[in-house]
């Protein structure tokens, strides 16, 4: 099986991958479902309020039409966030695949949730605590929510099952960091004349690294590399700025949802250094096959997507609009999804009303069951209790 085979089989391959137009009307269905959603919550706020108070009848003529959000707004507030997501996790010090994972979990959720909802400042905590379980990187609920100025654990925890549905119950995310990180061994090991190109490829380690010496410089740079030691330079400068835009421009953009981890690493160095990046390819496949130029296209339109990021530090200006879309989102907000936490209590039995344990009967059945017939397989395993001798 080829990495390409393997990579296919993955969960993101099959359920979080799209074309740019099924990912553009994935998203017109969900704001015009969320948009219909919030106009029935406050008709049906408005008629409760006539039904408890008849003489209110000015309730429709004082309340305003709601001006839901746009695509487009939708899209600026999750990425806001997104932002924000990459400055706590940068904050707690939680590693970069928690940071990578936790901000993918929200993009994912909000593929078939709308803000209008769900207000990505209650979700963003809940998906940093889940990325951090599934990068194993655990922490107590507690001492994480301590990090967080007035949040609760119950402010964490109430959206956790909501948003692994959102997931799909899918938590695992193919990150391009492994695969930077590999590529760039190899350049290394051509850069000290030890490597070996691909099957398609008839050169010795030696031309390989003469081919490097002779590269056009990067963006930039006016000189060649004249030896190893300044193409090692290259090499390692090129590695920090291809990381530093996987860890922003690839994250806050569309790139996990169009492109395969692989094409996003060599698409980062396609923006960095050009041709080192189309060196690399050329080691693998030859300049002259359709293949690579079919690549070239493909890794190029990945560049575009990774350009087209918001800034990493926004300024005063890039800053307006999001506030003035959240000051919108306060007024189009379903009403009847802002609890999160109550929403999630009211899901379950009162333990009042259940002797104390809060299990509905079917549950607490269910676990009887197999309390008992764990205790019968041990029995059959090592024979029955042995009896007390005073007895």
């Amino acid at each position: 099986m080829t990495e390409d085979d393997f990579y296919r089989t993955s969960t993101q391959y099959r359920l979080w991958s799209f074309t740019p137009e099924s990912l553009a009307s994935l998203r017109a269905t969900t704001n015009a479902t969320a948009a219909e959603g919030v106009k029935a919550a406050f008709q049906s706020l408005k008629a409760d309020t006539e039904h408890q108070d008849p003489s209110h009848d000015g309730y429709a003529a004082s309340a305003p039409q709601v001006d839901c959000l746009t695509i487009e707004e939708e899209q600026r507030i999750v990425s806001y966030y997104c932002l924000q997501t990459l400055n706590f996790v940068d904050f707690c010090e939680y590693p970069t695949n928690v940071k990578a994972t936790a901000v993918q979990y929200l993009k994912r959720f909000y593929l078939t949730n709308s803000p209008m909802t769900y207000h990505p400042k209650e979700i963003m905590p809940t998906a940093v605590y889940l990325a951090m379980k599934s990068e194993d990187n655990f922490h107590y609920v507690k001492s994480f929510a301590e990090k967080l100025p007035n949040i609760t654990t119950e402010d964490i925890l109430a959206p956790e099952f909501l948003l692994t549905q959102g997931l799909r119950f899918t938590f695992d995310v193919r990150h391009p960091f492994h695969g930077l990180e590999g590529g760039f061994m190899e350049l290394l090991a051509y850069a000290n004349g030890k490597g070996q190109g691909g099957p398609l490829v008839k050169m010795s380690p030696k031309e390989i690294r003469d081919v490097m010496l002779g590269l056009a410089p990067p963006p930039g740079s006016s000189a060649k590399a004249s030896n190893v030691k300044e193409l090692l330079a290259r090499i390692q400068g090129a590695h920090g700025k291809a990381k530093e835009t996987l860890k922003t421009s690839a994250l806050l953009t569309d790139a996990y949802f169009l492109f395969t981890p692989s094409q996003i690493w060599l698409s980062t160095l396609l923006l960095v250094d050009p041709p080192l990046a189309r060196f690399y390819l050329e080691t693998k496949i030859p300049a002259t096959s359709d293949l690579n130029v079919r690549l070239l296209t493909i890794l190029q339109k990945c560049a575009d997507t990774l350009r087209s990021s918001p800034a990493a530090q926004p300024g005063k200006e890039e800053k307006r609009e999001p506030k003035r879309i959240d000051k919108k989102l306060a007024q189009c907000r379903n009403p009847q999804k802002m609890d999160l936490v109550g929403m999630n209590k009211a899901q379950k039995r009162d333990p009042e009303q259940n002797g104390g344990t809060g299990l509905d009967d079917q549950v607490a059945k269910r676990r009887r069951l197999e309390r008992e017939r764990s205790m019968k397989e041990g029995e059959d395993l090592f024979g029955p209790a042995i009896a007390d001798a005073g007895g």
